[in-house]
């Protein structure tokens, strides 16, 4: 079974170029670090409410991305939110796409392939080798989403990072995502670790549309 940082960053691959779909990088990348968090959660490791996440569980799992993460947070004694956790793992795991998408190879999924660019310069690209798996993460959450059944613990994590990270258009039409709109929200809204991943990419979003402001109005006269 894939984890959520898999299912999630298969979703943001282009399937055919192999590249990553247009989107705040930053999202994704906040994106990533909570589906490693909501893993941990789920496997008991950690809990959160809204004021504190702790360490519940600290034996490792075998995992390299997992085991470092219950590192850092046994490291430091203190509760802290898991917005704050969010903002220091993404800090301090540089090479998280990397590690995943090196994962995904090593099980077959993706294939890497060098491309040069005007014979000098590599551009590496990872395109699907069967999309089976992106399909039927796919169809899970249509299937959630669509429908008015209680939704999976799984699948309220993952519904929860893809709206999170602008990945909605991915995976429905315009038509159907106005319409599913409250659904969406309903169902996001169940996970305590997602809506502090969304916090902080909305922090961060409205920052750089900040300085985004400042800079077309230029300096004060």
């Amino acid at each position: 079974m894939l984890t959520f940082a898999e299912e999630l960053l298969l979703l943001a691959l282009n399937d055919e170029k192999g590249v990553l779909i247009q989107m705040p990088i930053m999202s994704f990348e906040y994106g990533l670090v909570g589906a490693i968090l909501m893993e941990l959660a789920l496997m008991n490791k950690i809990d959160t409410d809204l004021k504190n996440l702790i360490l519940v569980d600290e034996s490792e799992t075998g995992d390299e991305i997992f085991d470092k993460v219950i590192r850092f947070i046994k490291e430091y004694p203190k509760s802290k939110d898991a917005k704050y956790w969010v903002n220091v793992i993404c800090s301090r795991i540089d090479n998280l796409k990397d590690l995943l998408l090196a994962r995904l190879i090593e099980k077959g999924i993706l294939k890497e392939v060098e491309k040069k660019i005007l014979w000098v310069f590599s551009k590496r690209r990872y395109p699907v080798v069967d999309n089976k798996e992106e399909k039927e993460v796919k169809t899970r959450i249509r299937d959630t989403i669509l429908s008015d059944e209680i939704p999976d613990p799984r699948d309220i994590v993952l519904i929860s990072l893809v709206r999170t990270c602008g990945l909605m258009d991915e995976i429905f039409s315009s038509e159907e995502i106005e319409t599913a709109n409250s659904r969406i929200d309903q169902i996001a809204k169940m996970d305590l670790i997602g809506q502090a991943v969304s916090k902080v990419v909305n922090e961060i979003q409205k920052m750089v549309t900040s300085a985004v402001a400042s800079v077309m109005m230029g300096p004060p006269a």
